[in-house]
């Protein structure tokens, strides 16, 4: 039996030994509170484990040979954590683990007293975190070599005894000591701040745009359109100044998506962009009391009903199955109705755990057309860039089953090859 798979028997062997002993009853209160602190320091050993395997096989060149461009997203579907926590492992690899320069020769790990922590228990994942970003803030690096060793030093030895939010904090206030200084005086004036935030409401009723635009020009441009189509339309219209300036920008961008040229938008997932509405069957035949938009929101009878008079907003008509109907026809190309058809059935990247919308998506044939594949829906999955270019340079393959896409995992990540869908 290989070395690794005796390893792992013998660990399971104990690991089902003490759960026994733990939960038999028979256990005092003292020995089940040393149980907690035990199960504390094996994850933080096991921690340390998957990192530095982590490593062994970033130094190897693992995960690219396996058609992926970065090791945070092997881990994601391999272990199928969330991608922050992949991040936080392939982190602490590049920062707690030894790494192999230029010439090939074997490098120190960068940060070496938060690695000795880090392997023998002391620290946790999350102290490593904290450590490798207070290390890498412009306060710590304005700091000499030595006084950044010193501090390294220092906040591995406490790991141990804080948790990694105390230590973020006691690691802040270390280096604003050691950083007398500060930053050197800038006269250049700040760059303006324009930015703009779109968060849609978790109940799919609708979202918030906050923003902030200084400059003067930009926000003119923005406020010259608004304050031109919000004006009251005479002495009946109660409507508050708020919601006739939401309602003016709606105006605005729904009159660009019908009128804009080739020229003023560009195309987004490889067509025009355009206000789909997805109603169901039932719904339509019930005098479409409910519909859906792109994005997720729900509408309510009143504004389907509405946007149902406007040639610009696109219905596609939905089975009681969840499945478009009434668009599509063979040819390699994928015709605009095909395409609103997919996007109406996937609702963004198909592939599990993905959340990218449409427009950052492509249409990707599960069985390609140089190998007589059609342009059909049943034959076509969205796909964002990067996990389009995963399904043709990996093990992952694509299946539908009940008119919908399913992905089944190369072995290396899953060997029964179980099928997963993204939610």
């Amino acid at each position: 039996m290989p070395a690794v798979a005796t390893a792992y028997e013998h660990l399971h062997e104990a690991f089902d030994e003490l759960r026994q002993a733990a939960e038999s009853g028979l256990a005092s209160d003292s020995e089940l509170l040393s149980v907690l602190t035990l199960s504390e320091g094996l994850s933080r050993q096991l921690e340390h484990l998957t990192v530095a395997t982590t490593a062994i096989l970033q130094r190897r060149g693992t995960f690219a040979e396996r058609g992926y461009r970065d090791t945070t997203g092997a881990l994601t579907d391999l272990l199928g954590c969330d991608r922050h926590e992949a991040h936080r492992r392939v982190l602490a690899a590049e920062q707690a683990c030894e790494q192999i320069g230029l010439d090939g020769t074997m490098l120190p790990a960068r940060l070496p007293a938060t690695a000795k922590a880090f392997a023998a228990g002391q620290a946790g994942l999350r102290h490593v975190e904290v450590i490798a970003g207070l290390l890498n803030t412009p306060a710590a690096g304005r700091l000499t070599d030595a006084q950044r060793g010193g501090l390294e030093e220092q906040l591995a030895a406490l790991a141990g005894e804080y948790r990694p939010t105390q230590l973020r904090n006691l690691g802040a206030q270390l280096i604003e000591a050691l950083d007398d200084d500060g930053p050197e005086p800038d006269d250049t004036p700040p760059a303006p701040v324009n930015a703009l935030h779109l968060r849609r409401h978790r109940d799919g009723s609708g979202g918030k745009i906050t923003g902030r635009f200084e400059d003067a020009a930009m926000f003119d441009a923005i406020a010259t359109v608004i304050d031109a189509n919000s004006t009251p339309l005479g002495r009946d219209d109660q409507r508050p100044t708020a919601q006739r300036q939401a309602e003016a920008l709606a105006d605005a961008c729904g009159y660009v998506l019908a009128h804009g040229e080739a020229d003023t938008l560009p195309d987004t997932g490889g067509r025009r962009p355009q206000l789909n509405v997805i109603i169901r069957l039932e719904d339509l035949e019930q005098r479409a009391r409910s519909a859906m938009l792109d994005f997720g929101g729900t509408l309510t009878p009143e504004s389907l009903r509405m946007l149902a008079c406007d040639a610009a907003v696109v219905p596609i008509v939905m089975n009681g199955g969840g499945q478009p109907l009434d668009v599509g026809r063979s040819t390699r190309v994928i015709p605009d109705g095909l395409r609103r058809a997919v996007t109406a059935r996937d609702r963004g990247c198909a592939h599990p755990g993905c959340d990218r919308p449409p427009a950052w998506c492509e249409i990707h044939h599960i069985l390609e057309w140089e190998h007589d594949g059609h342009t059909v829906l049943c034959n076509l999955v969205m796909l964002c860039k990067a996990h389009h270019r995963l399904i043709h340079h990996s093990g992952w393959t694509v299946q539908m089953r009940d008119g919908r896409p399913e992905f089944i995992p190369p072995k290396w990540i899953d060997p029964q090859q179980r099928p997963r869908r993204n939610p």
